[in-house]
């Protein structure tokens, strides 16, 4: 029943601008893996032209944030203070959850040092940018999830580099002060600056936001066929392994994002949006990070996650569905079952 409840009206199932919009969000979530795909096409065929670019990797990530920041208002993290529990749930199981499945991951499949990395790099990076249109498309808590992506941002210059120094220094030298000095450079000052530009001109921005998740996404295909160009000769041997470390990182992280709303008590909404939250991470970010701080190799695990997490994502979001769906038939046909009864 509590499924059945998540399911839109009648009247919204036939509302055209609802159903475009549905349209319009699936449309992305597919197409986004499709373009960050061919940027590592691109990549790993022209490994030579591509890695001149290298040097843009930084402003690249910055231009992204500063798009994420544009979509943002300050009533967005009014929802910390009207809604407290489920915003901390989610954010405290994003830095506690997905890095120490990375670190059972690496365990598991004893990734070399420089993969393993790589992938405790990405478990320790910030929420998804396309976790939010993920959310909406699973009927989960859309204002939840943008909550708890932003907040999980303005934590990462912090968070992130203590954690992936933490977890991930036992497998290569690194240096957590100019990685967090990195992070607000380019992660904290441009969302911020997005949000301050949003307020200052807020018609002009309005008139952009259809446009901002698509210029997003081609600034994570250029970072991803920048990162792939710098370790295509050691794609074909590390391909596989890399792929089966992110898949499983990605789905216990949804599995395990689930279940502690499960277990906090949450509503299904918000258990969804807390799955995909935790499940999706930003790996644009972790895959520039990796290239700058670790190695080309290490970088593979955030390109490689930049495409499976939007496609495991559209999953995700298809499985909810149906499961309303057949809630919903199920209490049609027992609300039906007790007037014939009556």
């Amino acid at each position: 029943m509590e499924a059945a409840r998540l399911v839109t009206s009648p009247a919204r199932q036939r509302d055209p601008a609802a159903a475009t919009a549905d349209r319009a969000a699936y449309v992305a979530v597919l197409v986004f893996p499709v373009l960050v795909l061919a940027g590592g096409a691109a990549g790993y065929f022209f490994a030579p032209t591509v890695q001149q670019a290298s040097g843009w990797t930084n402003t690249l990530l910055g231009l992204v944030m500063f798009g994420m920041g544009l979509t943002l208002r300050p009533l967005d993290f009014a929802l910390v203070v009207k809604r407290p529990v489920p915003i901390l749930v989610g954010v405290a199981a994003q830095y506690m959850v997905m890095p120490l499945l990375a670190l059972f991951v690496c365990w598991m499949l004893q990734l070399p040092p420089e993969i393993a990395a790589g992938v405790i790099l990405v478990g320790c990076a910030p929420g998804g940018t396309s976790s939010n249109v993920v959310s909406f498309l699973a009927r989960g808590d859309v204002a939840v999830s943008v909550t708890m992506t932003s907040i999980s941002t303005l934590l990462a210059p912090l968070l992130t580099p203590l954690l992936t120094l933490w977890l991930a220094g036992q497998y290569m030298p690194l240096d957590g002060g100019s990685m967090a000095m990195s992070i607000v450079m380019i992660v904290l000052i441009p969302v911020v600056a997005g949000i301050v530009v949003r307020l200052v001109l807020s018609g002009l921005v309005e008139r952009l936001l259809p446009v901002l998740p698509w210029l997003s996404v081609l600034g994570i295909a250029a970072i991803v066929a920048i990162v792939v160009s710098g370790s295509a000769d050691k794609i074909i041997q590390a391909g596989l392994l890399v792929l089966l470390a992110v898949a499983i990182h990605n789905m216990l992280g949804y599995t395990l994002g689930y279940l502690i709303g499960l277990f906090t008590g949450q509503p299904a909404s918000v258990r969804r949006a807390t799955a995909v939250e935790v499940g999706m991470q930003n790996s644009g970010l972790a895959a520039g990070l990796a290239a700058q701080y670790m190695s080309p190799l290490a970088a593979l695990p955030g390109a490689v996650f930049s495409v499976w997490h939007n496609l495991s994502g559209a999953v995700f979001a298809l499985l909810c569905r149906r499961a309303d769906t057949r809630a919903a038939a199920r209490s049609v046909s027992t609300d039906d079952d007790a007037r014939a009864g009556s």
